[in-house]
């Protein structure tokens, strides 16, 4: 027998002694959110390393579109789909993605947990939060309108990019937004609002990026936002314009899948996603802000006036039962 034969022979006795087979691999965690989160400079590249050294597995990302694109792909695919975590939707959305019958509870023990707002609910954890809010550019907008009520009312106001509600999570949250200030005369609001409306995206990257290359001196997106540009650029031209009404806000949320092959994975990940470790890297790489009270300090460049006094909300049941009601009042008013 030659010394190799020999070796491997005693590293094959030695894995069977010990009860692990010869080709031992690692347990694989699918997690499904949305494409930001994984882009380069997203949290996702920071997470799935420091994870996989803690599990000692191998942590799979699949990104889609957006929040709502998210919520229409695991509808699609069902308890066929290949994911154990879901990442990304938000308050907008639990009560749909819970009617699925596709997630399981996540087993935590919340009450150990210093959050930073209120929160109780047996399938979601809140991983961040932030406030809708139209960035712009302050080398085309020398005065931003100081309310919502100021920017839709205005016919000379500045032209803007939303995004779609029935894909972006974002767009969803303006249409809520506007619901929330306009009651019953969304529709009309929308009308006002129309002629100005420079294009509607899919989701926020795109929105974002014609944004950037100038298509319009505003865009939806978020109060944070401009600390982005703050902190990696070391600029000040685009900055948030804060109303007076208050901004909505959007808790994104995360849950394991009943059909996970892997469950207690599942769980461990959600809980990863509520440590220190993740909690000091949201803010300046997904730019939002933690849920999870930690001893860091937000970075300088998150601005406490840019953290509305007023956060505007929908019950997630109303927002289940009247979203697409209020989808096709959205449709009807900028199709006339």
């Amino acid at each position: 027998m030659t010394i190799v034969r020999l070796l491997a022979a005693i590293s094959t006795g030695l894995l069977i002694f010990f009860g692990l087979p010869a080709n031992a691999e690692k347990p694989s965690l699918t997690v499904y959110t949305y494409a930001s989160f994984v882009s380069d400079w997203g949290p996702g590249p920071l997470i799935e390393p420091a994870f996989e050294t803690q599990c000692q597995c191998d942590l799979k990302f699949v990104g889609v579109e957006d929040g709502a694109a998210l919520l229409g792909r695991l509808k699609l695919e069902g308890s066929r789909s290949s994911a154990d975590v879901i990442v990304g939707l938000d308050t907008s959305l639990v009560a749909e993605a819970r009617q699925t019958g596709l997630l399981d509870t996540h087993g935590l023990d919340l009450g150990t947990i210093d959050f930073a707002l209120t929160w109780s609910d047996p399938d979601f954890i809140p991983y961040d939060f932030g406030y809708f809010g139209f960035v712009y550019d302050s080398d085309q907008l020398a005065t931003p309108p100081k309310s919502l009520r100021a920017l839709v009312n205005d016919p000379e106001g500045p032209s803007i990019i939303i995004q779609d509600p029935r894909t972006s999570t974002p767009g969803l949250g303006l249409l809520l937004w506007v619901r929330k200030i306009f009651g019953e005369e969304d529709t009309a609001a929308w009308r006002a609002l129309s002629p100005r409306i420079v294009t509607v995206t899919k989701g926020w990257s795109e929105a974002y990026g014609l944004f950037l290359e100038g298509e319009a001196p505003m865009v939806l997106s978020y109060t944070t936002s401009p600390a982005y540009h703050r902190h990696v650029e070391n600029s000040d031209r685009y900055r948030v314009a804060m109303f007076e009404e208050g901004h909505y806000q959007q808790v994104e949320v995360a849950a394991r899948l009943a059909h996970s092959a892997q469950p207690e994975l599942a769980g461990e990940f959600l809980r990863f996603l509520l440590s220190d470790q993740v909690q000091t890297i949201l803010p300046t790489s997904n730019w939002m802000l933690p849920t999870v009270r930690t001893q860091q300090a937000l970075p300088p460049a998150f601005h406490e006036d840019e953290i509305p006094n007023t956060a505007l909300t929908f019950e997630p049941t109303e927002v289940s039962a009247q979203r697409k009601h209020w989808i096709k009042r959205w449709l009807t008013a900028l199709a006339q």
